[in-house]
């Protein structure tokens, strides 16, 4: 029996359907089954013109960038509504979209579920950093604005959780974002969380600061969704702003543009590492299925590693562990 798909929201995102559809069918060459979920016709006009081919599930409808998250409800037969119905129907391991976050946070949480015991869903992003695992795992990146203090300590066992499954991280050090080390720094939420992840039983470690948040202080940094969507966002721009600096010093003059081709590999492997299309899409932690959340300006590359993390975290007994 063939292994099930994943189910791809084919047209969600600011390039679709050319670059998902790409990016599926690169998914595909490594070995990961992927379902086009969208216009059918479109679909394989964008397959006949890659030379390739993968099944398709039609959806009539599309939600949008501009529209409201809510419209999951009214457009039942819109494509990201189709890819999270198969994971509930068994038929998909599990689905991906580079849409409409917003929508695809409610399409998930209406047709799946919530775990038990899990009050609210969280987003997973992995930045790079000094840790043993080369990467940070900061939840929540953006699902809720709003926190309570159980919100946060749920939080911290989902990403510990994740990084010990998907990261191999052995025993993960879970660290509260917040303005200084000490405990008796932060806003009336990380005051009032600290002491329940001192008591959590996981390897807390305390308070993490911003300047410390990608120097190996923590496995896992936990936060509520408002900041932590800050922190990612202020990580990739400044991330782009630096090597935009750095091209820029280095093509000033010949002197410098001959030290530039002496670095050359060793930018390109950073500039690798720091790009946000490597990690391809954000887990939604807690609802009972696995979905991925990607940026809509993902290019085909970015869809691809989304597609293969999806597959990844659906065979790594995570949601299992979660109670899913």
């Amino acid at each position: 029996m063939s292994a099930l798909p994943v189910a791809l929201d084919a047209m969600g995102g600011d390039h679709a359907p050319r670059e998902t559809v790409a990016g599926a069918l690169l998914a595909a060459r490594e070995g990961v089954p992927v379902v086009l979920v969208g216009d059918p016709e479109r679909l394989r006009a964008e397959l006949r013109s890659a030379g390739g081919d993968l099944p398709i599930v039609p959806a009539r409808e599309v939600i949008g960038m501009h529209d409201a998250a809510t419209e999951v409800r009214r457009k039942r037969e819109a494509s990201i509504n189709v890819a999270v119905r198969l994971v509930k129907e068994g038929r998909a391991r599990a689905a991906v979209s580079v849409g409409h976050s917003g929508a695809t946070m409610a399409a998930a949480l209406f047709i799946l579920g919530r775990i038990k015991g899990i009050e609210r869903p969280a987003i997973l992003a992995e930045l790079p950093a000094d840790t043993p695992a080369g990467k940070v795992h900061l939840i929540d990146a953006g699902a809720n604005a709003d926190a309570r203090p159980s919100h946060l300590l749920t939080f911290a066992r989902m990403g510990a959780a994740y990084a010990e499954r998907m990261s191999g991280v052995k025993n993960p050090r879970v660290g509260l974002l917040s303005i200084g080390e000490e405990e008796t720094k932060g806003n009336q939420l990380v005051l009032a969380a600290r002491p329940l992840l001192e008591k959590s039983g996981l390897n807390f470690v305390g308070n993490v600061e911003g300047r410390d948040l990608m120097d190996g202080k923590a496995d896992v940094v936990v936060t509520d969704g408002f900041t932590g969507n800050v922190v990612l966002k202020l990580a990739e721009g400044e991330a782009r702003t630096i090597f935009r600096w750095i091209k820029a010093a280095l093509g000033r003059d010949l002197k410098t543009k001959l030290g530039a081709l002496l670095v050359r590999d060793a930018l390109k492997t950073l500039a690798a590492r720091m790009d946000p299309a490597e990690y391809g899409a954000m887990p939604l932690l807690g609802v009972r299925g696995a979905v991925f959340i990607g940026h809509g300006a993902s290019d085909r590359r970015a869809v691809k590693n989304a597609l293969l993390r999806a597959s990844r975290l659906a065979e790594s007994g995570l949601l299992t562990a979660l109670g899913a």
